[in-house]
């Protein structure tokens, strides 16, 4: 395989598979892991979504949301 004749989507889709056939898909995702280094601020997000909630009203929320899924 040439990989100077590949375009960037090909290359990368290539790569993957190969990463992801010697490593098995868990080794893929934490290989992979390793150089997503995400996005924002956890701690400011979290705080803002959970401000003013206890942990009672946390707990009766997700709950909640799991008897939907059902």
């Amino acid at each position: 395989m040439i990989t100077q004749t590949m375009s960037p989507v090909v290359l990368r889709k290539a790569g993957l598979e190969a990463v992801a056939k010697a490593l098995g898909p868990l080794g893929l995702v934490r290989f992979l892991q390793q150089f997503e280094t995400g996005a924002g601020d956890y701690t400011k997000e979290r705080d803002r979504m959970l401000k003013g909630l206890n942990v009672q009203e946390i707990v009766s929320e997700i709950k909640s949301r799991r008897k939907k899924k059902i």
